[in-house]
C-alpha cells in the first residue's frame, strides 16, 4: 500500500459497527487470544486512541462483539409448532457459532449478558410462551437449556484431545468411563468448544429437552406441584 493510500484508508471514517466487524473477521482469522486493540488498529490502519472513542476498552470490544454475533442468528419462522420455531432458531444460532468458533468463549466471559443477547433470549421465551408454555414453565425450560439456546452446550470435561485406547490403569479404576469413552463416536471438526458438544451429540440433548418440555406442557406442569 502507498503512502497515499494508507492515507486515504485513514480518513475513511470509523464507527463502531466498523470496529465490530473488523474485530470479528480479525478473531475470525487469528483466534480471539491473538486479538488486541493495537493488532484490531493496525488492520483498520488507525492508529489505536482511535478505537477508543467507540469502545472504551477490550471488554467493551467484546460485548460488542457478543452482540454482532447474536446479531447473525436468524429470526423465529413463524409456524403454529413451537418444537420446530424454536429447534430451527437454536440450530442457526449453532451454525453461527460453528462459523465463528471463539464465539462461545467470548460469550461465557462476558459478566451479564449484552443488549443483543438479552433481546434474543427475550424472543425466545415468547416463542416458548407462543407455543402455550406457562411463565412458570418457562423460566424453568430456559435454566434446563442453558447455554444451548445459544447454539453450544458447557461439557463437564473437555475430552477433545487425541483418541486412542484408555489408559490400562485408568479403564481399571473407572471402567464405565472407559466404556463410554470406547462407544464413542463424534463428528470431527463439528465441535463448539471442548468436550462431546459435535452436533449429534447437540442435536440429540436438544431433542430430549424439547421433547419433555412438550410432555410438561401437555400435563399442565406447575412449580408448585414439584414435590
Amino acid at each position: 500500500m502507498t503512502r497515499q493510500e494508507a492515507t486515504h484508508t485513514q480518513r475513511i471514517p470509523l464507527n463502531r459497527d466498523r470496529v465490530l466487524r473488523a474485530a470479528v473477521t480479525l478473531a475470525d482469522a487469528t483466534g480471539i487470544d491473538a486479538l488486541s486493540m493495537r493488532r484490531l488498529a493496525q488492520e483498520l490502519d488507525v492508529v489505536p486512541m482511535a478505537l477508543y472513542k467507540h469502545v472504551a476498552n477490550k471488554e467493551e470490544l467484546l460485548d460488542g462483539m457478543a452482540d454482532a454475533i447474536v446479531g447473525e442468528i436468524d429470526p423465529p419462522a413463524a409456524g403454529p409448532d413451537w418444537q420446530r420455531v424454536v429447534r430451527g432458531r437454536i440450530l442457526s444460532a449453532r451454525r453461527v457459532l460453528l462459523r465463528h468458533p471463539w464465539a462461545a468463549r467470548v460469550i461465557e466471559s462476558r459478566t451479564g449478558p449484552t443488549p443483543a443477547v438479552l433481546a434474543y433470549l427475550d424472543s425466545m421465551a415468547g416463542s416458548f410462551r407462543d407455543g402455550g408454555l406457562s411463565a412458570d414453565l418457562t423460566h424453568h425450560v430456559m435454566h434446563a437449556m442453558g447455554s444451548r439456546l445459544l447454539g453450544f452446550s458447557q461439557e463437564l470435561f473437555d475430552t477433545s484431545g487425541p483418541s486412542g485406547p484408555p489408559d490400562p490403569g485408568l479403564a481399571a479404576r473407572y471402567p464405565h468411563i472407559a466404556e463410554l469413552a470406547a462407544t464413542a463416536a463424534h463428528d470431527g471438526g463439528s465441535t463448539v468448544g471442548g468436550g462431546c458438544d459435535d452436533q449429534f451429540e447437540f442435536e440429540f440433548a436438544l431433542d430430549l429437552l424439547l421433547d419433555g418440555f412438550e410432555r410438561l406442557r401437555r400435563q399442565g406442569w406447575t412449580s408448585a406441584r414439584k414435590a
